[in-house]
């Protein structure tokens, strides 16, 4: 089941009724950008470095009681 030139045609008369032109420009970059973003998610890229989880000693705990009630 292929698309031809007709659908593609018709789907874009619809979407330009729906969305209207000034519209179009942005959700055709948003549409590209969430392709991008989800093939790096595939790939396993990041763009933050990995960051090491805190442990408890590098963690800020509060300092201790030093007259316990």
């Amino acid at each position: 089941m292929d698309i031809g030139p007709g659908e593609l045609v018709i789907l874009g008369i619809v979407l330009l009724l729906v969305f209207g032109g000034a519209k179009m420009p942005t959700l055709a970059r948003n549409l590209g950008q969430a392709k991008n973003e989800f093939e790096k998610g595939m790939r396993g890229e990041d763009d933050e470095p990995a960051r090491p989880t805190p442990t408890v000693a590098q963690a800020e705990l509060p300092p201790p009681n030093p007259n316990p009630s």
